[in-house]
């Protein structure tokens, strides 16, 4: 990942309801959840919701599967993945060995919590 990509990654989460989805659609873990029971659970407009999950969509923070008429939205841990490693590849004294085990360590911190 390079800054631009990143800068475009940071951009989608800046905002309160994204930042929402983002955090619940983590919680959700591999069952991900449909735009419907987002924005059942978030209080949200659908119309509202579509535009926010595109977003989210097109900075690749999640990926989508349709299921028959809904579509099923889940957070994309290879990004969450590259993104951290972008922002640690400069730590540790460059100890390349000690950022791959936080991001790990990371990731599957992600997996338990969801």
């Amino acid at each position: 990942m390079n800054s631009e990509e990143s800068a475009k990654t940071f951009a989608a989460l800046a905002q309160e309801t994204r930042l929402d989805v983002f955090r619940l659609l983590i919680k959700a873990g591999e069952t991900g959840l449909s735009s419907g029971e987002i924005a059942d659970n978030l209080s949200i407009r659908q119309n509202t919701m579509s535009t926010n999950l595109s977003i989210l969509y097109n900075a690749k923070l999640v990926r989508r599967k349709r299921e028959g008429r809904t579509i099923r939205y889940f957070v994309n841990m290879d990004t969450i993945g590259l993104l951290l490693t972008f922002l640690l590849e400069h730590c540790c004294g460059q100890e390349q060995d000690m950022v791959t085990d936080l991001v790990s360590k990371l990731q599957e911190g992600f997996v338990q919590s969801s």
